[in-house]
């Protein structure tokens, strides 16, 4: 019988083990960041009742699904961490405490055509407040707040959160009579960077929006200025509509309250181009962008949503959320070169025995893992310079060999393999990582 070729589906991302280690540093850092804003952790299947996850699924979307029978039963992988989040609330509406704050960081798949930098398995890293019949405005500019610190952990200083109101887009197509287009047209609008304007103009042409009408949204979205001087612009237009002046207000609270929150000018603005293109955002939209790197596209977004869990209960959960693609994230900072994979092992020491009685190697071993240090112990019946080259290698920092003479002296030398240096120190595990440390 032949052997079987191992290969991995495309779309799907597999690292070697220095890459993973950089990919697991950039999670924690995430998930450090939403945890310090006091955000709980939720794990939701991965999959899930077809009829559960595609409740209010539809297009391009139920398209991508990855949907199968097992006997019976009709399952779904998750597409998204948002849909899982509206069922869990729901299901578990009477254990939780509102303002519900949680973050998950978990795979979904989506079946699309697998291609450079996007993948069918990817990890998201999302964060959701879920009100209870109501949710304050001033949530919608913590979520700004959270972006920022998360960013700045990765790494990196320059770098835009770019807001809108979905109300003002609304209102205003609205009050130009193209109330029933606006979701195509937010759609088309939310191109604008990718396609530039005069595609822009094309594809409204496209779905009979009058040329007037079409001079009249571009003006709109080039409204120019610092954020006050843009606020200030949007209230000038003398936009007699409801829902425009309630989206005005609102984003006039939250960037009040961004500023509050510590988030310098510098690191986000007002953009009227920001739409989100999915339909269920009702009023503040995000997305965040690496000035210097505008081809990564956003690498943060989200919004306000009215009702989470319209199609599981009655009750009225109100909630604000981002989400971050990290698998893609990560592909985009690597191919640029802006992240290295350059550490090889998790370990801070590997004690190397060269003794038959391995009592005293793995005592040491035990006693430095439990003093919280990561200590790897070469068990393999090799000879000393394999055993020191697998140490270079995975460029381990420090290194023991503990011999008979060494049990005998109670005293080992402990070797720094990037200077060479070699300190010799007594057989105790206290001492040996406080040098480490």
């Amino acid at each position: 019988m032949g052997k079987t070729e191992p290969r991995t589906l495309p779309g799907f991302m597999e690292l070697l083990p220095n890459e993973q280690i950089l990919f697991d540093q950039m999670k924690q850092k995430i998930e450090n960041s939403y945890k310090t804003f006091g955000f709980l952790p939720i794990d939701t299947p991965i999959i899930e009742f077809s009829e559960v996850l595609l409740a209010k699924a539809g297009g391009e979307t139920e398209k991508q699904i990855y949907r199968f029978t097992k006997g019976d039963t009709d399952l779904s992988l998750r597409f998204d961490l948002t849909v899982p989040l509206a069922k869990y609330v729901a299901k578990n509406y009477g254990n939780l405490s509102f303002p519900f704050r949680r973050y998950q960081i978990g795979k979904v798949y989506r079946g699309e055509r697998a291609q450079k930098g996007r993948y069918r398995e990817f990890y998201q890293c999302d964060i959701d407040i879920i009100g209870d019949g109501e949710l304050d405005i001033i949530n919608d500019a913590e979520l700004p707040a959270v972006i920022y610190s998360t960013i700045k952990k990765l790494g990196f200083e320059n770098f835009t959160i770019k807001i809108n109101n979905r109300k003002i887009l609304n209102g205003l197509y609205e009050s130009i009579g193209q109330k029933e287009n606006s979701v195509a047209i937010m759609r088309i609008i939310d191109k604008l960077d990718k396609i530039g304007e005069e595609a822009v103009k094309e594809e409204l042409l496209k779905i009979d929006i009058p040329t007037n009408t079409i001079n009249t949204i571009i003006e709109f979205i080039k409204i120019e200025g610092t954020i006050d001087e843009k606020i200030e612009k949007l209230k000038n237009l003398k936009i007699e509509n409801e829902i425009f002046l309630k989206g005005v207000e609102e984003l006039e609270e939250v960037v009040k309250n961004i500023r509050l929150f510590g988030v310098p000018e510098n690191n986000f603005t007002v953009d009227l181009t920001i739409a989100r293109g999915l339909d269920y955002y009702t009023g503040t939209v995000y997305e965040t962008f690496l000035n210097e790197y505008r081809e990564l596209g956003s690498i943060c977004s989200g919004g306000r949503y009215e009702n989470l869990a319209e199609n599981y209960t009655d009750k009225k959960l109100p909630g604000v959320g981002i989400s971050i693609g990290l698998t893609r994230l990560f592909f985009k900072l690597n191919e640029l070169n802006l992240i290295k994979a350059d550490k090889k092992s998790i370990s801070n020491i590997i004690i190397i025995p060269m003794t038959e009685n391995k009592t005293m190697p793995l005592k040491l071993a035990m006693e430095l893992r439990n003093l919280g240090i990561n200590t790897e112990i070469y068990l393999s019946d090799k000879k000393l310079k394999a055993k020191m080259k697998y140490a270079d290698k995975l460029e381990i920092p420090y290194v023991i060999v503990i011999g008979d003479n060494e049990i005998e002296c109670k005293k080992i030398k402990l070797k720094n393999m990037k200077t060479g240096e070699e300190t010799e120190i007594e057989f105790n595990a206290e001492k040996i990582a406080e040098l480490i440390i």
